[in-house]
């Protein structure tokens, strides 16, 4: 490896680290060059695992042994800014989780059919806009039977910095991609039947009076299922909730009116994901 002790702050090499924003990462113009930051070593490793390649990585100098050292060794000559952690804290503003950054570049998006061609249980993410939420949502769908996430273009990045953290890296783990208009149609009215045109049954979350429980066992006989979750506070589009095939709740005790959405989506993974 090839380490290099930080000092100097305005190094152009640590502008992915300190002065980019994540939609400068992302870049959005081009695209085959956007970049993301993975943050500690167990989330930097299923990174790893899953093909994406490191441009570089930013490591307190403590941490430079055991979990970074067996990483640093998978990684070739990749260079490693290091430093101690009062120096790092004052070049990024808040302190690495295990003490560790690694900046990524981002893969091509899979289309929305290759993503579901052997899918049984898929997620619709309709604009949830806060990384956190897309972050835990992933994690649940990883961890309680989900086979895919789609997210419409309105939905907040899975590789914005915090989505990945709080995605414990699942986000390397599940396949994912944004739903794409030239492919599926706007959504949600073309891109409804788009799903439905693949054999899914839509199952829209939304508390309403004549919503499915979601203990309904007619669910769990759907061969394959999309179950759509809609943005913090709003929830779902009219729209869509009138052009799914279900429309699902999880009941809600002690004058409680919702969940979380990121909260609401591991009630529904668990119980959806379950087949009969």
């Amino acid at each position: 490896m090839v380490v290099r002790e930080i000092t100097d702050f305005n190094a152009p090499e640590l502008d992915i680290y300190a002065r980019l924003t994540e939609a400068q990462l992302l870049n959005r113009d081009c695209p085959e060059k956007g970049l993301f930051i993975a943050e500690s070593p167990k989330v930097i490793g299923r990174a790893l695992d899953a093909g994406y390649e490191p441009v570089s990585f930013l490591a307190e100098k403590r941490h430079m042994d055991g979990e970074a050292e067996t990483l640093l060794a998978r990684c070739g000559d990749i260079p490693v800014y290091t430093a101690e952690e009062d120096v790092l804290i004052q070049l990024t503003g808040f302190k690495l989780t295990r003490g560790m950054l690694c900046a990524m570049r981002r893969k091509p998006l899979l289309p929305v059919e290759e993503i579901c061609q052997s899918a049984e249980r898929i997620v619709i993410l309709e604009n949830v806009m806060n990384p956190t939420n897309v972050g835990a949502i992933i994690r649940s769908a990883a961890a309680l039977g989900m086979d895919a996430v789609i997210l419409t273009p309105g939905c907040s990045d899975p590789l914005y910095r915090r989505a990945v953290r709080v995605s414990m890296g699942t986000v390397f783990q599940i396949p994912w991609t944004i739903l794409d208009e030239a492919e599926t149609g706007i959504w949600p009215q073309e891109g409804m039947k788009f799903f439905s045109s693949l054999g899914f049954k839509t199952t829209a979350m939304a508390l309403r009076d004549e919503s499915t429980d979601i203990c309904d066992d007619t669910l769990k006989r759907e061969k394959r299922l999309a179950v759509i979750l809609g943005t913090e506070g709003d929830g779902l589009s009219e729209e869509t909730i009138r052009s799914s095939d279900h429309t699902v709740k999880i009941p809600m005790l002690h004058g409680v009116d919702s969940l979380n959405v990121a909260a609401a989506s591991a009630v529904a993974f668990w119980e959806l994901g379950r087949r009969e």
